[in-house]
């Protein structure tokens, strides 16, 4: 059998190939782009604005930080501990109960007192003169007030173990008024005390509590 000749491409038609080859890619590309289907720049995501930036930047509170009433009219407990074992329910109504009975030693508003304490409340170191029940601490608020009327009260600490609350207080303003027949001369006062208060169904029905009674009056110039 006789051999079939090869046919070899002539330079001629290697050029011609080519010039075919990046006609036909230019007029793809043409195309694409008049079509709206060529690749464009990558977009940019919109900045975020101001209060999405500082939610993504600010972290959920955590326990116990997330059981506190950030209300403004409440005090809000300088530290926090409480025992997870009575549940996130019950541990925030002692936290709120804790943090409407020490506004109300900060204001002296009475609405404060009632909404943290029993009808039934009993004071289980109740000094001499002051008498039984919820008109003990509003009676006591009054005194102080009528001698320190800038009277504020700090809840330093907070400690929530099952129906027990326990506080350590600081007292403080200036001696302006009377006490005992002592006039005031704006001397500064500050004074602590410890609270424990026991929790009922929905209020405090019983408390201990002790101040540094020495101080105060020592700062209020009366001989104890």
């Amino acid at each position: 059998m006789a051999a079939l000749s090869e046919s070899r491409p002539t330079a001629s038609s290697t050029a011609r190939a080519r010039v075919l080859l990046r006609t036909a890619a230019v007029a793809a590309a043409t195309a694409a782009l008049l079509g709206g289907t060529a690749s464009a720049a990558p977009v940019r995501p919109a900045a975020p604005t101001a209060a999405q930036d500082a939610g993504r930047h600010q972290a959920p509170r955590s326990w116990p930080e997330r059981l506190v009433d950030r209300s403004p009219d409440l005090v809000q407990p300088k530290a926090l501990t409480v025992d997870r074992s009575i549940g996130a329910r019950r541990a925030a109504q002692e936290v709120h109960l804790a943090q409407q009975l020490y506004t109300f030693w900060n204001t002296g508003r009475q609405k404060y007192l009632d909404a943290a304490i029993s009808p039934q409340f009993r004071d289980n170191t109740l000094p001499p003169g002051r008498p039984q029940g919820p008109t003990g601490p509003a009676l006591a608020s009054r005194t102080f007030r009528g001698a320190v009327p800038d009277l504020t009260c700090e809840l330093s600490d907070v400690l929530v173990t099952g129906d027990k609350i326990t506080a350590r207080l600081v007292f403080r303003g200036h001696f302006t008024g009377t006490f005992q027949g002592v006039q005031g001369t704006g001397r500064q006062v500050e004074f602590n005390a410890i609270d424990i208060q026991h929790v009922g169904t929905d209020r405090i029905v019983e408390d201990w509590h002790i101040e540094d009674n020495t101080a105060l009056l020592a700062q209020l110039g009366v001989n104890g």
